[in-house]
């Protein structure tokens, strides 16, 4: 890792559904048709992931078999095999930066070193670096390469999908053991998301509209963790502003989004302003999870006397009953026991309206705290 990063304590459990599936025992496992055959196939998986943590690796190979005799056919019983595999080595690569936080950067391949939005997207890397955060770009020219340039190659991964028309990923990244060769979009898309603690935007093409659409989809239905998504122009570019536009004249106007909708991105020309976007969302928010109903928000630090209060009163849209509380973390959080200090703000969430959640956390950066 770069002098540059600092460490902080992050989630032990990446789990990007913010706590919406969290591991634990599994009393269901299924079957194959065959007992003898669950037999030996649960007494395999506690020889291999032991008596306590075997039920869900009984699952999937249920799962497995089942598909093997169940008249799925050869081509997608491999494309599936192969999506596990990708997701295995993904995580594999991922593990022994788990404790840093990550930004994806998303952009055109066709852009060139020469270009202002390739100039601007090594300038935003390098700060985000400097900020602490660790960058991932798909990989390829263009944009990819400025982010990997920009954040060096100590401080990068690189997502590579296959393509026929396609060249080897950029120099930046090349040979890198933080290098991924994915053969399926989907599985990539999944890394990118599930990896990354936010996501920049930069000037491109279907597969850039592709990932921001899919990141504001996911955060806005609740299905990912909210996180700054920054939309970024170089100085006195029009491509973000022009999406944006739309966005506003189109769907807001037609009523197809809500108006707190527009909360979850944000569009700039201003590299210093995209940077500050990223870095203070984590200034006093930390991150988030759900036990049962409840919303559990830890924080950097605790909030001051009556900041709890004046949260409750702002956005109490959000809350489904009762009010908000600071206090210490939950029973259920022991299976995060790096984030045991951290105060929480606790309350039972509505679970809509993602874009007025965003900006309560925007509220709580915000907000005095002791």
């Amino acid at each position: 890792m770069s002098q540059h990063a600092e460490k902080q304590p992050v989630p032990v459990e990446r789990d990007f559904t913010a706590g919406l599936a969290r591991a634990g025992r599994r009393s269901f496992i299924g079957t194959t048709g065959d007992k003898k055959l669950d037999e030996r196939i649960v007494a395999l998986a506690k020889d291999a992931a032991g008596e306590s943590g075997h039920e869900l690796l009984a699952e999937m190979l249920v799962t497995a078999t089942r598909m093997s005799r169940g008249g799925v056919p050869t081509g997608e019983f491999k494309m599936m095999n192969r999506a596990l595999k990708e997701m295995r080595t993904a995580e594999e690569v991922f593990e022994p930066w788990r404790d840093f936080r990550k930004i994806a950067v998303f952009g055109s391949a066709r852009t060139k070193p020469d270009e202002p939005a390739y100039q601007a997207t090594v300038d935003f890397a390098r700060k985000m670096r400097d900020e602490g955060f660790m960058t991932i770009t798909g990989a390829g020219p263009g944009i990819m390469a400025a982010g990997n340039e920009g954040a060096g190659a100590d401080d990068s991964f690189g997502l590579n999908i296959t393509l026929p028309f396609e060249a080897a990923a950029n120099e930046f990244i090349a040979g890198d053991d933080k290098l991924i060769d994915f053969n399926y979009f989907f599985t990539r898309k999944l890394s990118f998301v599930k990896e990354s603690d936010a996501a920049a935007g930069f000037p491109g093409g279907f597969g850039t509209m592709d990932e921001v659409f899919e990141a504001l989809t996911l955060i806005q239905t609740g299905k990912a963790q909210v996180y700054p998504l920054v939309l970024v122009d170089a100085k006195g570019g029009t491509y973000w502003r022009f999406w944006e536009q739309f966005t506003v004249d189109h769907l807001l106007r037609n009523r197809l989004i809500s108006e707190s909708d527009l909360s979850l991105f944000k569009v700039t020309d201003d590299i210093d302003e995209a940077v500050e976007e990223v870095a203070g969302f984590y200034r006093v928010f930390h991150s988030y999870r759900y036990v049962g109903d409840k919303l559990v928000m830890r924080l950097m630090k605790p909030l001051a006397g009556g900041e709890t209060e004046r949260l409750q009163a702002e956005f109490g849209d959000v809350i489904k009953v009762g009010g908000m509380k600071q206090r210490g973390a939950l029973e259920a959080e022991a299976d995060e026991p790096a984030l045991k200090e951290l105060p929480r703000l606790v309350f039972r969430h509505r679970r809509s309206d993602f874009g007025r959640l965003r900006l309560l956390i925007d509220a709580v950066n915000q907000s005095k705290t002791a």
